[in-house]
């Protein structure tokens, strides 16, 4: 039976309606960042007779140091998103395919730790970092990083892990490869679509990250780009047009990550023909 015409067209008009909706305010900001000297949002019928211009970027990257706090955030984030892949893969191998003694009931405490709010663990985790000597460096921020977001992603990638073919070990194992080998030779490679989407989820929780980096930060030059972006907000009066240009610099990485690893997101029967019956 076909669907009606009619039909159709409701469907698409509420799927362009909706996708309207969620793209509009984006819109709305790249207009408004071409409005130089406007402390109010502008009206819409403003924003869309608007002359585009860089005049904001200009201003908004010589500006506070914004150029530098920008290149701080990036070492950190890419520092911080290897070494989280790295360590979270490895322990999820260790669960996935290892037997040891109370592995069920560790892995329950891991996920546990996974129900505390993060900002009840700011004041502890701040401790730990001064007692180590790791305040206002780059240290602190990524043994912070990393160890939090390691429960998470491990059991994102143990279930990936144990959906992968045991039988796939053989031919590392026939030819005199260890766990070690197997890791990297079959279970990174398999796992690359899992790798992919942790790479974007984790670069965007840490490119954005302000609270922490707040607290253990306390070197001007050694900021990061969420502070300086809120550096924009002047005491009396806030200039929009500059305050959605930082925004937008700030976000031009996160679409690129976006890009770069979306084709890795994980797909369903991705070891499908790996192991013949």
């Amino acid at each position: 039976m076909k669907t009606p015409l009619i039909t159709k067209l409701i469907v698409y008009f509420l799927i362009v309606a909706g996708a309207l909706l969620f793209v509009f305010p984006f819109i709305y900001m790249i207009l408004t960042s071409f409005f130089t000297g406007v402390y109010s949002l502008p009206k819409p019928n403003e924003v869309f007779s608007v002359i585009p211009n860089f005049t904001n970027y200009q201003i908004v990257w010589e500006k506070n140091h914004f150029a530098r706090y920008f290149g701080n955030s990036l070492l950190i984030t890419v520092v911080a998103m290897v070494g989280s892949l790295l360590i979270s893969s490895l322990t999820a191998y260790g669960f996935a395919r290892f037997t040891f003694p109370g592995k069920e009931g560790v892995f329950r405490l891991f996920l546990l730790t996974m129900m505390i709010p993060g900002v009840i663990n700011i004041i502890p985790q701040f401790i730990i970092i001064k007692n180590l000597g790791l305040v206002n460096s780059y240290a602190g921020l990524w043994l912070v990083y990393i160890a939090t977001g390691v429960v998470g992603n491990m059991f994102f990638l143990r279930g990936f892990f144990e959906g992968i073919p045991k039988e796939l070990e053989e031919s590392v194992l026939i030819d005199g490869g260890g766990s070690w080998r197997i890791y990297w030779n079959i279970y990174l490679p398999l796992s690359l679509p899992a790798m992919g989407t942790l790479a974007i989820f984790i670069f965007q929780g840490t490119w954005e990250e302000y609270f922490l980096a707040l607290t253990l930060i306390k070197s001007e030059a050694l900021r990061t780009l969420p502070i300086a972006i809120m550096m924009f907000n002047d005491k009396y009066a806030t200039n929009y047009g500059q305050i959605f240009a930082a925004s937008l610099i700030a976000l031009l990485p996160v679409m690129l990550i976006y890009i770069a690893f979306q084709k890795k997101f994980v797909q369903s029967g991705f070891n499908e023909g790996a192991v013949k019956g």
